[in-house]
């Protein structure tokens, strides 16, 4: 196979998309050989690794899946038994500490917490008011803490009541109300447990975030299945830049007219239909994962970039730093750059993508773990789209940047 046919199975699209936009990319930036050193780049990588998993002869799609998996079992392994040595009353306390050392994240700019019973004056719930067996906010307010409350409504409401909060309620707010703080990290008390389980058995992961509050937090549920603990802390490494990359941008819009508009858009996860797209040479910013709500959406098989990849990037790279920490004793450097790089191997029916990136194998592991099987690649495929774009932009350097520049374009022209 050619590296243009190699990319483009890998990505998803066919071998002829992938040709007229790199033709029409060398065109507006004269730059060649971008997708074949690509290429190159992507199988030195996989070699290197296959070699220092030692799979031996046997390069089958499985074989190989099976034993990244393996691997992330006895990396949390390591993992779990460093965290006992860290302060803290729990596993979920622990973490919470250990992941203030590991990020290097700034102050953010946040809504202020006294919204938050403005809001809920608004926008009484009352799902969470039958939960905690209250008639009135205001017992609320008397008796709970209210940034954990405000996180309960993740489990209590659906998108659809959020939505409507966001127009009736983040309507109104402005630049003053907001204010520099540092990113909080919270671990949910006891009494959530039995909604925090409901939510977790959706989502698959225990830990979640308030972006315009500048919050992280984490449901204390144990879940004892292999690859889940190391699953979510990456995850909740990665939450800490998301939540700098989106407070960047509250900061950035909250001088402008339509300050309001922008930062509901960011919070709902807005994403710009290709055909509102008039330009040529332009990479979609879509700031989620598509392919989870539809897998045939045509934005999936246009250039894009996803900050996503970006945030994870990150957040793998600081959980590598717990091998300095840990002198060795938890050494996860193996997954180091690992998250852009999949391969063709051959499975039952053909050649089939595996990813070498850590989520969709520690994901696909805790799925297998379920009995549930399902084989994800869509964090390497929003990822290998990321890398690509950095090398036509002019490096990773560049990059952050310009999504954030374009961000309410919804895409960048090259």
């Amino acid at each position: 196979m050619t590296p243009n046919q190699k990319i483009a199975k890998i990505l998803g699209i066919t071998e002829k998309t992938l040709e007229n936009f790199e033709f029409s990319l060398r065109e507006s930036t004269g730059k060649t050989g971008i997708i074949e050193n690509l290429c190159k780049e992507n199988e030195k990588i996989i070699e290197e690794t296959i070699i220092k998993l030692n799979t031996g002869d046997d390069r089958s799609a499985d074989h190989t899946r099976g034993t990244l998996q393996k691997i992330i079992f006895q990396h949390e392994k390591q993992f779990l038994e460093f965290l006992n040595t860290v302060e803290g009353k729990n596993e979920f306390e622990k973490a919470a500490n250990l992941s203030k050392t590991l990020v290097n994240v700034g102050k953010g700019f946040f809504l202020k917490k006294d919204f938050i019973k403005q809001i809920f004056l608004k926008r009484k719930s009352e799902n969470l008011l039958g939960y905690l067996g209250y008639q009135t906010v205001e017992e609320i307010f008397a008796n709970e803490d209210l940034l954990e409350a405000f996180s309960a409504l993740r489990f209590v409401e659906n998108n659809e009541w959020m939505h409507k909060t966001f127009e009736e309620v983040y309507s109104s707010f402005t630049e003053v109300d907001f204010e520099e703080r540092a990113i909080e990290i919270k671990v949910l008390n006891t009494k959530w447990h039995d909604i925090a389980k409901k939510f977790v058995e959706k989502k698959h992961h225990n830990v979640s975030h308030l972006k315009e509050f500048g919050v992280i937090f984490l449901n204390p549920i144990t879940m004892d299945v292999p690859g889940k603990f190391l699953r979510d802390f990456a995850l909740l490494l990665h939450y800490f830049h998301e939540i700098e990359f989106y407070s960047k941008l509250f900061k950035k819009y909250s001088a402008e007219e339509n300050f309001a508009e922008k930062f509901k858009s960011l919070l709902r996860g807005d994403v710009k239909e290709t055909m509102d797209i008039k330009e040529k040479n332009t990479w979609l910013i879509v700031q989620r994962y598509l392919i989870k709500e539809n897998s045939q959406d045509p934005r999936l098989f246009q250039p894009r970039v996803n900050p996503e990849s970006i945030h994870w990037a990150k957040g793998e790279k600081d959980l590598v730093g717990i091998s300095e920490k840990t002198g060795g004793k938890v050494d996860l450097s193996l997954w180091w750059n690992l998250d852009w790089v999949g391969g063709l191997f051959q499975g039952v029916n053909g050649e089939e993508v595996v990813s070498f990136d850590l989520e969709d194998n520690a994901m696909s592991l805790v799925s297998f773990m379920e009995g549930k099987k399902e084989v994800l690649t869509y964090h390497q495929r929003e990822a290998m789209w990321t890398k690509i774009f950095a090398e036509y932009a002019g490096g990773e350097d560049k990059l952050e940047q310009m999504v954030l520049d374009n961000f309410d374009k919804g895409y960048i022209s090259l």
